[in-house]
């Protein structure tokens, strides 16, 4: 009897008496194999009460009635189980794990889905051309695998950016990271648009405090104070009691001055800067 080439369907001859038994038999195989679901895939002899029209993937090693029929589909049909034999890139659907799997010519596979070298992987959300990777959740956790973990933030040149950003609504208000240089840098914002630099940490091991430091921590642990010319100095009022700067003159003098909330006054003898 002629066969169709993929599924080995029998096919009606010219002049063939009883035509439909062959046709019947045809769509008896299509029955079997088109959207093909198997209640298991891994059992090698067959449940102790099978339904019938149940298919199965015969397992490796395979016993009893199922001698000898590994890897093909079993079908129980009239309580006869009946044997179909895979060709390569068949899938099916495994009821039992929920899972699909491929006949690679030789055996059936789990299928994985390759998440190498993917464009976006958005989590609970959508990523976009920017945002590659989007993670919509309460919480995101990274841990050891082994015994440490490193979570490394690389930037392509001193003068580009690499940094965690805080925001509130969409909007920046914290900044912590290599903004634009090489120094390490603590930033903050009011609006996201204007930005000051609370801390900033050189290569050196120098940490300086405030957006123009006049107060710097080096790396022997000596504090040392930053002159800054006197007309730089932001009002007293707006710094309040008990600030203290550092400062110079046109001529290169030095005084050590505070802040009362009214006026910057000399340390030295309490008069006005």
């Amino acid at each position: 009897m002629s066969q169709s080439p993929i599924l080995s369907l029998p096919l009606i001859q010219p002049s063939q008496a009883q035509k439909h038994v062959t046709h019947n038999e045809a769509l008896r195989v299509l029955d079997v194999l088109v959207q093909l679901t198997v209640q298991s895939a891994d059992g090698t002899v067959p449940p102790a009460s099978p339904a019938e029209g149940d298919r199965h993937i015969v397992a490796s090693g395979a016993t009893g009635d199922w001698a000898g029929r590994d890897h093909n589909i079993a079908l129980l049909e009239s309580g006869v189980w009946q044997f179909f034999v895979p060709s390569e890139g068949w899938h099916a659907d495994v009821q039992a794990t929920a899972k699909t799997m491929r006949f690679d010519g030789s055996a059936w596979v789990e299928m994985t889905l390759d998440t190498n070298n993917l464009d976006h992987v958005g989590i609970n959300t959508s990523a976009d051309a920017t945002n590659r990777l989007a993670v919509s959740s309460d919480a995101t956790l990274l841990t050891h695998a082994g015994s440490s973990h490193q979570l490394k933030v690389n930037k392509a040149s001193s003068g580009d950016t690499g940094s965690l950003l805080f925001q509130t609504n969409w909007s920046g208000r914290a900044e912590m990271g290599l903004a634009g240089n090489d120094d390490f840098s603590i930033k903050t914002s009011a609006d996201g648009s204007s930005w000051h630099s609370a801390v900033v940490a050189t290569g050196n091991g120098d940490v300086g405090i405030g957006k123009a430091p006049v107060a710097k921590l080096d790396v022997d642990g000596v504090m040392k104070l930053t002159p800054a010319l006197t007309a730089d100095l932001p009002a007293a009022a707006t710094i309040g009691t008990g600030g203290i700067a550092f400062v110079s003159d046109a001529t290169g003098g030095a005084q050590l001055a505070y802040s009362d909330g009214a006026a910057w006054l000399k340390v030295a003898d309490g008069s006005a800067l």
